[in-house]
């Protein structure tokens, strides 16, 4: 019974020895360790200069993760699309990529791509695709390709300044004289930011005119800091979508926008006498300031021998007011000014006079 037993026990162990040697998988190959071709290649176009960013590739066309070195090159070819080669301007080694920008998904990256002069026609457009090559010199392919037309674009413009009045900032600038060419058009757009954002926004665009000329920028607070510069923009009418390119900016100038510039000076006023009834009093009017930061007015009052003195007490809402002081035979003039939100105060308005009679009924 005991020989049985062991028996047993030898042949489930057996058993499960067995069982636990599975047969071997399918061998696989080894990986080519070809990046993936990119597939989001953007290009902008800059005065003589080409802004291309992409993504770097984050795993091999087999879906292994990108751990090998690996070469990416700029391809550049002129009035050819679409191109099967690379004619690379430039070749940038993995490690040089490491500055990557981070994106919201991925991390994109950046090349400036400068022109030759001798590339810059109306007649020439640039094709650019991105080749990442492994360490063995193959590749998975060219990206998506991107077309930048090679036309010339103005030079930036000169001696830009800016004023400032009570309308708000005023830009100036010098532009050269621009040989017409057909199809073609030029735009002139004006850029600022603040101190509390700092990336630049279009604050204006008009007409591209040669020699002086000067915006208006119309969306401004007070009391804020700005930058500004001023971009020529070619206009490619020929282009589907229409295509814009600029130029080369201005010199970017600093202005502190301080409201010193006091409302307009009243008009219209006019001083009736009244006493019907009632305690004698002399009564005010005047044409309303239009001013989006007028706060109110002030009123004064001189009799004979003496300067003008504020009479009304704090800053006077509503254009009218009554001087309820007055005196039997005595004569008055009145003046008035506005007053805006930084304390800013007009001129004094014409002068209104008024008599009271010696005897009030």
């Amino acid at each position: 019974m005991m020989k049985k037993s062991i028996l047993l026990a030898v042949s489930a162990g057996l058993l499960a020895l067995a069982a636990g040697c599975a047969a071997p998988g399918v061998p696989q190959p080894p990986s080519l360790r070809l990046p993936v071709a990119v597939d989001n290649l953007a290009a902008v176009r800059k005065g003589s200069r080409v802004i291309l960013s992409w993504s770097p590739p984050a795993e091999t066309t087999d879906h292994q993760a990108m751990r090998w070195p690996s070469i990416t090159r700029i391809c550049r070819v002129v009035n050819q699309f679409p191109t099967n080669v690379c004619e690379a301007v430039k070749e940038i080694k993995s490690s040089e990529l490491a500055t990557a920008l981070p994106g919201a998904r991925r991390p994109v990256v950046t090349y400036e791509d400068v022109l030759p002069p001798s590339l810059i026609s109306q007649r020439n457009e640039a094709t650019y695709a991105i080749e990442v090559i492994n360490q063995r010199g193959h590749s998975a392919g060219l990206s998506n390709q991107v077309r930048v037309p090679l036309t010339p674009t103005p030079p930036a413009p000169a001696d830009f300044h800016a004023t400032l009045d009570a309308q708000g900032p005023l830009l100036h600038w010098s532009a050269p004289l621009l040989p017409a060419a057909p199809a073609i058009s030029y735009r002139m757009r004006l850029y600022r930011r603040s101190d509390s954002k700092k990336d630049f926004t279009v604050v204006a665009e008009q007409a591209y005119r040669a020699g002086e000329d000067e915006a208006r920028d119309t969306n401004f607070e007070w009391e804020e800091h700005y930058e500004y510069k001023a971009t020529p923009v070619t206009v490619l009418e020929t282009a589907r979508p229409v295509a814009e390119i600029e130029g080369d900016d201005s010199a970017t100038l600093r202005l502190a926008v301080r409201d010193t510039f006091p409302p307009a000076v009243p008009t219209g006023l006019q001083a009736v006498y009244s006493s019907v009834g009632q305690k004698p009093f002399i009564d005010l009017t005047w044409a309303p300031n239009t001013e989006s930061d007028l706060v109110g007015y002030q009123v004064y009052r001189r009799t004979a021998g003496t300067g003008f003195v504020a009479i009304s007490t704090g800053v006077i809402k509503a254009p009218a007011w009554r001087d309820s002081n007055v005196q039997p035979g005595q004569k008055y003039d009145y003046v008035v000014s506005a007053i805006d939100l930084r304390g800013n105060e007009s001129a004094q308005s014409a002068v209104a006079e008024e008599l009271v009679p010696l005897e009030v009924r």
